[in-house]
């Protein structure tokens, strides 16, 4: 088989991966989750071990900019980079869908596919117990691993001129 009809996912071997910038919000190790405004949304009991952040030009299904995993070494907080997209994690949170790109510089291995969904059901757990202690009801669960344009194209567009991102109750 030649590498033009080789698979990966549901892309084209040779077809690259897109490419976003992607802001980090959280720096990898970090105990807190910060949203774009800077507030703090969620103390985790781990670390994260990857850079989280968002993409600033695209609006996810929770209506906050879509969230990026960036894996790597440690990026501070604010950094802006430009990275290829490997994937995506479905996340439901009180019962809306939101999706988490990974990405990386260079193709993922599979023991980091691995640990990023490891990481992403332990997260969903942790949220859906600060969930039920705050009262919010809704399902919350991981959803596994899910491709990258998908998760691209389900996003929106953020409006230039807009105030932003309406809040989002954590």
């Amino acid at each position: 088989m030649t590498a033009a009809f080789a698979r990966v996912g549901d892309r084209d071997a040779s077809d690259p991966p897109p490419q976003l910038e992607v802001v980090i919000e959280i720096p990898r190790w970090s105990f807190l989750k910060r949203g774009a405004s800077g507030r703090v949304d969620f103390v985790s009991p781990l670390p994260c071990p990857f850079n989280y952040g968002s993409v600033r030009e695209l609006i996810g299904g929770d209506n906050d900019f879509l969230d990026a995993i960036v894996l790597g070494p440690r990026l501070a907080r604010g950094t802006r980079v430009k990275v290829c997209v490997h994937g995506a994690v479905g996340l439901t949170d009180r019962d809306g869908y939101d999706d988490k790109l990974v990405c990386s510089a260079r193709p993922l291995r599979g023991w980091e596919r691995r640990l990023v969904l490891l990481f992403m059901r332990f997260y969903g757990r942790c949220k859906r117990l600060l969930n039920l202690w705050r009262g919010r009801g809704g399902r919350t669960a991981c959803e596994g691993w899910r491709d990258a344009r998908g998760a691209i194209e389900r996003a929106r567009p953020y409006e230039e001129g807009s105030s932003g991102p309406p809040p989002v109750p954590f």
